[in-house]
């Protein structure tokens, strides 16, 4: 049943036909007919419908309210939308590989791991959205329903305590409004849903969860894990914590270990919000989804003192609407949420919604994932795996942690691990045609390993994003300038990082290890947090403990622009039980008439 009731609706149009709303910037006449204003009406507007967006959707609507799921980009429809999910690589064109022409016209995106001939349908091109960069920035974007859900690496590891209490103890950032006792029934929740994967490592930095079995480990890998146990007591290697099905879960089908999840999957064995909370939405009824709506602003009353409602450009007719509400979720990804806020300009808040202590747009953060290494291995060549297993083994965080106290820098780092073989071994004296070439080609080529480090980086003021004063987008929203860089905490760890790795490697009895820092700059992570962060106190922080903002309690934001900190785990899964608590506090807020 609807959650609101008519006599609500009302009251609601009677109060909008006698208010105007003073507006800082032009923008097209407010469209003041009753009739469709009552029909763009909703309990509750969600702004972006990814993987924060499409939990707020699922939860919202599931507890009865009329929700409007506003998407910028076009619709992707599960299954359907997904036109290269089936194809094998020797259909494709240019076999999976970007052309000179598509690379050098797009030199951000094409950084991307993800970003192939088979997927470059899901991000945006460089051209359509451009932005400033004050400081180098890579900003990776996928815009259509799901955004970029559909593309993720899937690692889903929870926060622990020591991560929410991390600021407040070493004095870097402001202190989180809550601990992991308050997000930990919530991470309970996301996790039966969505589907993880993994194992009870009975870790006090890396809390345990709600588990489907793990991917299991290949040989080198488990004896590595022994090796690494055997030498460096107190640091783990763990079977990686995946929103990948290891089994059928919830009406979906398992992954089929085809390692092309960035394509879309058609078996539903990866967590997306095309694949499992956007349809959970639509089975209520509740939901009405509405692409191609690139949100301008949110609508400020100054006599209600509360949001009503958000100013939507249509993205392919350019033309803006109005959508009212009693709550609103930003749901629109780090950056985006950020420039929607700054963009919400009134009397009351002058420098965007509920800027009233300067604090939205800084504190942007990212992880580093700067230290790479590789190395191969002997003695493993009657060995073999079954499969393109998603994602792989997990090395714990160690550093600045219990005992250890890096005299260099703060906060830690995990490790992301996995052991392969690939092709056999040609050399440019082999006939490169021929049976004898083909036998070659056909065996595997010997062991190697990779070793990524995934590098805390600390909030700091002057990371920032604002809005260009002179430049605007196809949709006459400002464009986004980037200020933001790695400072001497993050280069310290990460020559930490390097040399933790290589002495493991070492130990590990790998070879030719090689050892990079590839310099690249914030952003390349796809792991954006910060710019409108949670906290305790109203003038150093955006959002209370439960993602509400200070001064504008009916508006919600819960993606990665929430964040006051970014531990060193992958973010998706906080920011999915953070949305899932926000929704059930709104909703209660809702039936108690707080909000």
């Amino acid at each position: 049943m609807a959650f609101r009731s008519a006599t609500w609706r009302g009251t609601y149009f009677l109060y909008h036909q006698t208010q105007y709303v003073v507006m800082a910037k032009p923008y097209s006449a407010v469209n003041l007919n009753l009739v469709a204003q009552q029909s763009q009406t909703y309990d509750a507007i969600v702004i972006g419908s990814g993987i924060s967006g499409g939990w707020a959707a699922k939860e919202l609507c599931e507890k009865g309210l009329q929700t409007l799921v506003l998407e910028r980009g076009r619709n992707v429809e599960h299954i359907k939308d997904y036109p290269t999910a089936m194809t094998p690589p020797w259909e494709l064109k240019h076999r999976n590989r970007l052309t000179h022409e598509v690379a050098e016209a797009n030199p951000i995106v094409s950084k991307c791991y993800a970003f192939g001939e088979s997927t470059e349908h899901f991000f945006v091109k460089d051209n359509e959205h451009p932005y400033v960069q004050e400081k180098p920035f890579d900003w990776i974007r996928g815009y259509q329903v799901g955004g970029k859900s559909l593309m993720w690496a899937r690692m889903t590891q929870r926060w622990s305590n020591h991560d929410f209490e991390a600021n407040a103890k070493d004095g870097f950032g402001a202190d989180w409004p809550i601990r992991y006792d308050d997000i930990a029934p919530w991470y309970a929740h996301v996790e039966r849903f969505a589907g993880i994967s993994g194992n009870k490592d009975g870790l006090p930095q890396l809390p345990d969860g709600e588990f489907l079995p793990p991917f299991e480990m290949n040989c080198v890998e488990k004896d590595f894990k022994e090796n690494l146990a055997r030498a460096f007591p107190g640091r783990h290697l763990i079977h990686g914590r995946q929103a990948n099905l290891s089994v059928p879960h919830m009406g979906r089908g398992h992954c089929q270990a085809r390692n092309l999840c960035h394509r879309g999957c058609p078996f539903s064995g990866y967590f997306s919000s095309n694949s499992a909370t956007l349809p959970a939405a639509t089975a209520t009824g509740n939901m009405t989804l509405r692409p191609h709506s690139v949100v301008h602003s949110i609508i400020y009353d100054e006599t209600l003192g509360r949001a009503t409602g958000v100013r939507v450009v249509d993205a392919q007719t350019k033309e803006m609407t109005e959508f009212y509400a009693q709550i609103i979720f930003v749901n629109a990804s780090t950056v985006n949420t950020t420039l929607i806020l700054l963009n919400s300009t009134s009397n009351r808040f002058p420098n965007g919604l509920g800027n009233d202590h300067e604090v939205l747009g800084h504190y942007l953060m990212a992880h580093n994932y700067r230290a790479r290494l590789f190395a191969e291995v002997e003695g493993y060549e009657g060995d073999y795996y079954y499969g393109r297993r998603p994602g792989g083994p997990y090395l714990v965080r160690f550093r600045n942690f219990g005992d250890d106290h890096h005299p260099d820098f703060v906060r830690g780092y995990s490790y992301s691990f996995s052991a392969f073989r690939g092709q056999g071994m040609v050399t440019e004296e082999d006939e490169p045609i021929g049976a004898a070439f083909k036998e070659k080609m056909s065996r595997p080529g010997p062991w190697r390993v990779g070793l990524t480090g995934m590098g805390e980086c600390l909030p700091y003021y002057d990371n920032k994003i604002t809005l260009s004063p002179d430049q605007t987008d196809d949709w006459g929203m400002p464009l986004v300038v980037f200020d933001g860089e790695w400072k001497d905490n993050e280069d310290r760890m990460t020559q930490d990082i390097l040399d933790e790795g290589e002495a493991m490697l070492e130990a590990g009895g790998f070879k030719n290890i090689r050892r990079i820092d590839n310099q690249q700059a914030m952003g390349l992570d796809i792991h954006e947090m910060g710019t409108a962060r949670m906290g305790r106190d109203p003038e150093t922080s955006m959002l209370n403990a439960f993602n509400q903002i200070h001064s504008v309690p009916n508006v919600f934001v819960t993606d990665g622009s929430c964040m006051a900190s970014t531990a060193c785990q992958n973010p998706s899964i906080t920011y999915m039980a953070l949305t899932a608590r926000a929704a059930d506090h709104a909703v209660n807020g809702l039936k108690a008439r707080n909000l």
